[in-house]
């Protein structure tokens, strides 16, 4: 299965499916000689698993992270570290009705068509399952970026308690937006015309199943926003970059970081999973009807906040390991 690979330099690959025995990743091109805070990782791994509220899926796995290779002594070898994720509280019989009918809003009819087969069992590789692999990755760059002196405050856009039971009650879903600031990015950044940074950013959140639109800075604003209003007048520079009074471009010029916060907004539909009725087909194309029973998120937003944040994490690092190699003098240094 192709289209399991991001990045280059600091390159992660994620396998296994939803009711496989596990799912996992491997990280290539990590520096060697870092220092990893195993209790930050851990802590960090927390904020994906399903909360402790009506709104969660009531899946309950550990993820207690097991390092495999590219770690010794606590230290970083610059090797592939792989990291494994053993699915324990799989219920596979839940999905058996589900084996020849294809779920609104899910993978289940395009799998087919591209491969032929798939695993219905909680969706297989398409389960946001596989989103586990990517905050592993991504508490090992978080880490990196904040000694760095980079920084992530990452916020979610939700209808209320009161609005959220109401939508549970009603066996229905909801979506919401997650926005992550990142501050302490010097400028430079990211490559003129197909490689900009606001471009990888987008790849890398778009990635995350879920996520439908993707705005930097001002975003959609700007459709309504005159150049006087839009641009962010100069006030300053440092050698890290230049500081605007206002920050409608989001951090990014031309596709390069300026110094100023990097701002990603993200727009995730509502859990597809939901117990009302809906119409749609068989994998033979007879029409039927369909509630989908089991254990779902009434939203996913607070758990995917922690994703889309590990995906811009990746993302910087992997762009920061290749600045390294932007200049003649670098090679030299």
């Amino acid at each position: 299965m192709a289209g399991s690979t991001f990045g280059n330099n600091f390159r992660i690959t994620t396998w296994g499916e939803s009711h496989g025995p596990a799912v996992g990743v491997v990280i290539d091109g990590c520096p060697s000689g870092f220092l990893l805070d195993f209790d930050a990782m851990q802590k960090y791994m927390e904020r994906r698993k399903p909360g402790d509220n009506a709104h969660s899926t009531a899946r309950k796995e550990s993820d207690e992270i097991q390092i495999l290779s590219g770690v010794y002594q606590g230290k970083t070898l610059g090797t592939p570290i792989s990291m494994i994720f053993y699915n324990k509280d799989t219920k596979s019989k839940d999905y058996d009705l589900l084996k020849h009918i294809y779920r609104p809003g899910h993978g289940d009819a395009v799998y087919d068509y591209k491969y032929g087969i798939r695993d219905h069992r909680g969706g297989g590789r398409a389960s946001g399952r596989e989103t586990v692999c990517r905050v592993a990755a991504g508490s090992i760059a978080v880490q990196i970026l904040n000694a760095l002196g980079i920084h992530f405050t990452t916020t979610t856009a939700l209808p209320t308690k009161e609005e959220l039971d109401a939508i549970k009650q009603s066996k229905d879903s909801v979506g919401g937006q997650v926005t992550v600031a990142i501050s302490g990015v010097p400028a430079g950044l990211g490559e003129p015309v197909f490689d900009k940074l606001d471009a990888l950013l987008s790849q890398a959140v778009f990635s995350v199943g879920g996520v439908k639109a993707v705005e930097i800075g001002a975003g959609k604003k700007c459709e309504t926003m005159q150049g006087s209003a839009f641009n962010d007048a100069i006030l300053s520079k440092t050698d890290t970059g230049i500081h605007t009074r206002s920050n409608n471009a989001g951090g990014i010029l031309a596709g390069i970081s300026n110094g100023e916060e990097i701002l990603v907004s993200a727009s995730i539909k509502p859990t597809p999973s939901i117990g009302l009725q809906q119409d749609t087909i068989t994998d033979t194309g007879a029409p039927t009807t369909l509630s989908v029973s089991g254990r779902h998120d009434t939203t996913i937003v607070p758990r995917a906040a922690v994703v889309i944040e590990s995906m811009c994490a990746i993302t910087l690092l992997d762009l920061l390991l290749a600045q390294n190699h932007a200049r003649f003098s670098d090679l030299q240094s």
